[in-house]
């Protein structure tokens, strides 16, 4: 591991144990609150009691030093930080405990794989790698994201497009509780390319153009892809309720493809009907 990547991997990891730490009480673990706290969290001194570890370890451990650690001890330090299993993935990779070995990376994608989306028509059908940037899509997907599949390869990057563009111009409809996931999402791959420019690059990029995914990203909260409920509003065909589904590809390396499958056969209607007019765009022009 470069020095450069054993720094970054400290400094995001003493972040992330910050945050976590601060969002539980006192009162939740069965401590009292006391008085003269900076901040409604745990202390310190709390967690290392907590997890049975030395106060100066931990208090090291957080500052991001260079220390050993024991699968051991992580394992208690999760407990009390109540840590859920992406989150505890997340520490383990931060701490780098234990290591596990990256699969070969074979390039770009298959070309079946494009065959695959197109014959899920009129499923929508995407392919993202860990950073989100959109590598292939069917028609439908299309249709529904125009704005996403017709951006310049550099800004072609789902997160991009949701955060930098205006809310008016997309079909999301529960735009509070998707974007943290997608966020979340994000952070969790973050932590495999700490010491890689172009994720570096890409945060930086985007912090700087939208305060609202700055702040999302200050949460260091993390989550693993998976199956979820998502709506989308079409000006014409109206509300669409869809699963996502998420599938890992073989390569390139964290690649999956992401369909969406209609939750009634009403929405499969609205979905079919949407397949069948990609010339309207989901949002009505007159709304931009």
């Amino acid at each position: 591991m470069t020095v450069t990547r054993q720094r970054a991997r400290r400094v995001e990891l003493a972040s992330f144990l910050r945050s976590r730490r601060d969002r539980i009480t006192p009162e939740a673990v069965g401590l009292p609150p006391g008085p003269r706290r900076r901040t409604p969290g745990l202390r310190r001194e709390e967690v290392a009691m907590l997890a049975g570890v030395g106060v100066t370890w931990y208090t090291w451990l957080e500052q991001g030093r260079p220390i050993n650690v024991s699968v051991q001890v992580l394992d208690a330090i999760s407990r009390t930080l109540r840590l859920d299993e992406a989150e505890r993935e997340h520490l383990y990779r931060l701490a780098d405990l234990p290591s596990v070995p990256q699969p070969p990376d074979h390039g770009g994608l298959e070309p079946e794989v494009q065959l695959i989306l197109d014959r899920l028509d009129p499923l929508p059908a995407v392919v993202y790698n860990g950073r989100y940037d959109v590598l292939a899509w069917n028609r439908t997907y299309g249709a529904l994201f125009p704005n996403i599949v017709t951006a310049p390869p550099a800004t072609r990057n789902a997160l991009w497009q949701i955060f930098v563009a205006r809310s008016c111009c997309l079909p999301m409809i529960d735009r509070e509780a998707e974007l943290p996931q997608l966020v979340a999402t994000l952070r969790a791959g973050f932590g495999r390319h700490l010491d890689e420019p172009a994720w570096t690059d890409f945060v930086r990029a985007l912090s700087a153009e939208s305060p609202e995914f700055a702040r999302m990203w200050a949460a260091h909260d993390v989550a693993r892809p998976g199956s979820r409920t998502k709506a989308f509003r079409h000006c014409e065909a109206g509300e669409v309720r869809t699963v996502s589904t998420s599938l890992s590809l073989a390569a390139p390396r964290e690649a999956r493809m992401v369909v969406y499958t209609p939750v009634g056969e009403e929405d499969r209607e609205r979905i079919a009907w949407i397949s069948a007019h990609p010339e309207i765009p989901p949002v009505a022009e007159h709304t931009h």
